[in-house]
């Protein structure tokens, strides 16, 4: 969330990143800066007639002493009078705060200057593309038909449990999905991440102190009995371990990792892109976290940013890193890169990680602060990337390592899943 200062002291910068995004409320930002200025006229008076009321207090109490009880009933008519304006004061005054709150949840980050004006994905910038692309053999099949020949996923299974988008990983398959969760933690925590093992549902305030809510509300499942969501993401339960925490800037970066099923409702996705493990209701994912000081938090996106290309580069994947514009960015990043795996049967690349620099916006929400050497207490960065998604991971292993009779694995996986090749199964 911005805050309010950084508007008023940044009116044009703000509008200009708005703009980037193609945010049509723009109307919102003087809005927000009148209803500030009232406040504080508001805030003013009611400061002034508290200690007015305070002021009156103390005399009357002097007076009680000193047996002027006429005098003191005189001012303490006026004191009754004065407190009930307080109280409509008081009153104004949490409206117009509830109200600001309100609005200021409706305002996405400012993008970094380098972020580009656009509206949607073909508007990103290619930064980097590594890896030959696999020319495979006439003949191969997409990884929902490999997943069935080597009965690796039972989507039947899964739509009878709960619905398209619930698939159900069997044998070599569900051995697969738990050895990239193993090799994906591993590495990570191998290059200093501490590992968090969290809930998977949160409460409302968990899912606004990261920018979930109000902005993807329709996109996460809801369990209303409880009033507790289940998690889009591990970023959500992982940012809040530290709500409300004050560091001291000695421990900074903080750099955390989690593995958890992710939840999403992908309300209005359908057509052949979003086949088989295209795009998923529920899917596992392990997710990297930083907390930094502003001055190192885009350095720290540079780090992050090399480390998933390590990841990727591990699995033998080709992969391209774009720079998303304005229009394409999450609500609370002010720069994101999204890594694509390239995917020869389909033809197309797939998005497996996002990193992103959410600045001080998750950490605002969230009170999230840090103590500098000087003494000053600042707001910290948040940073976030996935480290990595697994069903298009899995998509592009199978798709570009097939072969008539066998799916190869990396070298690095085999350790992890305790086989070399996924083989048919014996009829």
């Amino acid at each position: 969330m911005l805050q309010v200062s950084f508007i008023r002291e940044n009116r044009e910068k703000v509008l200009e990143g708005l703009e980037k995004r193609h945010f049509s409320k723009t109307d919102l930002i003087d809005k927000i800066l009148e209803f500030d200025k009232l406040r504080k006229r508001i805030q003013f008076q009611y400061n002034e007639r508290l200690a007015e009321s305070n002021r009156l207090s103390r005399e009357i109490g002097k007076l009680f002493q000193n047996n002027q009880e006429k005098q003191a009933n005189v001012l303490r008519d006026s004191s009754a009078i004065l407190k009930e304006r307080i109280i409509r004061l008081g009153n104004e005054l949490f409206e117009h705060e509830q109200w600001l709150s309100r609005a200021l949840l409706e305002v996405p980050n400012i993008p970094h200057e380098l972020v580009k004006t656009g509206r949607s994905a073909q508007d990103n910038e290619i930064i980097d593309q590594q890896g030959a692309l696999p020319s495979l053999k006439e003949g191969i099949l997409t990884h929902w038909e490999l997943a069935k020949k080597f009965q690796l996923i039972n989507w039947e299974l899964g739509v009878q449990i709960s619905g398209s988008g619930f698939p159900v990983y069997t044998g070599q398959g569900a051995r697969l999905q738990r050895a990239l969760i193993e090799y994906f933690v591993n590495y990570n925590t191998h290059a200093g991440y501490l590992e968090y093992a969290l809930p998977h549902l949160v409460n409302a305030t968990s899912a606004q102190g990261t920018g979930q809510l109000p902005d993807k509300e329709g996109q996460m499942y809801h369990v209303s009995q409880d009033d507790l969501y289940l998690i889009p993401t591990g970023e959500v339960p992982l940012m809040n371990c530290f709500r409300d925490k004050l560091l001291q800037e000695q421990q900074l970066p903080l750099k955390i990792t989690t593995y958890t099923p992710c939840f999403r409702r992908e309300a209005g996705s359908y057509g052949v892109h979003v086949r088989g493990l295209n795009r998923l209701h529920q899917f596992d994912k392990v997710e990297i976290v930083q907390i930094t000081t502003p001055e190192t938090s885009y350095e720290a996106l540079e780090e992050m940013v090399k480390h998933v290309k390590g990841l990727l580069n591990s699995l033998n994947l080709p992969f391209r890193i774009l720079r998303l514009c304005g229009g394409d960015m999450g609500f609370t990043s002010a720069m994101t890169y999204d890594f694509e795996v390239y995917s020869a049967v389909q033809g197309r690349w797939l998005e497996v990680s996002s990193v992103s620099n959410c600045t001080n916006f998750q950490t605002h929400r969230l009170k999230l602060r840090y103590k500098n050497k000087a003494g000053k207490i600042q707001l910290c960065h948040a940073l976030n990337a996935s480290a990595l998604a697994l069903p298009r991971i899995l998509a592009s292993l199978l798709e570009n390592y097939q072969s008539e009779d066998y799916i190869d694995l990396p070298e690095a996986l085999v350790s992890f899943a305790g086989f070399k090749k996924i083989t048919l199964p014996i009829s």
